[in-house]
């Protein structure tokens, strides 16, 4: 059983991976056997956790398309491969309702949850194709599973991210790549640590959650490794949800 879950001999990019669950997720696949690439958009993290991974790293920023194509360059500059690909990075944006969005934010949350994700994804699958086939594994969330009055073009860039999957899915599994989601419940991480603190949100959270816990970081990560390994060989075009049940909780 061991050898399904093995990334050994794989290489992989994980964007957004210095922190939070992009980091888990790339510690994870190192302990499965992968290379991975580390990349964020800050330089300095990304040098400080590379070195503290043992793996090469570069600085991406994911809006921009020109950076996207030099990590996809650098990755097969290092391992000259490429097997698995985690598009993590994303933001949260300004929460409120739609009739209050400020169309600037909803372009920015837009273009680095989803629009990234499909440009990166584009340069990045023809090289994994080429070596035989692979993985992608796409962030996506709970919440674009569910009506939200307040989470508005994150929700709507994370329903169109495992889109992204099922579309990438049909297109490239002639081709041996599997293409995947994850869609996380509400995680405990440095992020939501203030909802995290607020007593009345855990408190109807956790009622909601028939395991009555938030998740962890490599409760995800864990959930990566099976996409990105032989374990999941016969799943593409899925949507993975992460979220201790909340989805399907009537409440009790």
């Amino acid at each position: 059983m061991g050898d399904l879950f093995s990334l050994s001999g794989k290489a992989a990019i994980v964007t957004g991976s210095t922190r939070g669950i992009g980091r888990a997720v790339a510690e994870a696949l190192i302990a499965a056997g992968a290379r991975v690439v580390i990349s964020s958009e800050d330089h300095a993290d990304t040098v400080r956790v590379a070195n503290e991974l043992g793996m090469p790293g570069i600085a991406c920023d994911v809006s921009d398309d020109a950076q996207l194509g030099a990590l996809v360059d650098y990755a097969l500059s290092k391992f000259g491969q490429l097997d698995v690909l985690v598009c993590n990075a994303g933001i949260t944006g300004k929460p409120g309702p739609f009739a209050d969005v400020e169309m600037d934010d909803y372009a920015r949350v837009m273009a680095i949850n989803l629009r990234s994700q499909v440009v990166l994804c584009n340069l990045a699958l023809p090289h994994i194709a080429a070596g035989g086939g692979g993985s992608i594994v796409l962030m996506a969330s709970l919440s674009g599973l569910r009506g939200n009055g307040r989470i508005n073009a994150y929700a709507l860039a994370k329903a169109g991210v495992a889109q992204l999957a099922r579309n990438l899915a049909v297109e490239w599994g002639p081709k041996a790549v599997r293409a995947n989601a994850i869609s996380p419940g509400f995680i405990a991480t440095e992020l939501s640590r203030s909802l995290l603190e607020d007593q009345k949100f855990m408190d109807r959270r956790m009622a909601m959650t028939p395991l009555r816990r938030p998740g962890t970081v490599t409760d995800i990560a864990g959930a990566a490794v099976f996409l990105a390994s032989a374990a999941s060989a016969f799943i593409t075009g899925h949507n993975l949800v992460v979220d201790g049940g909340t989805l399907i909780s009537d409440g009790s």
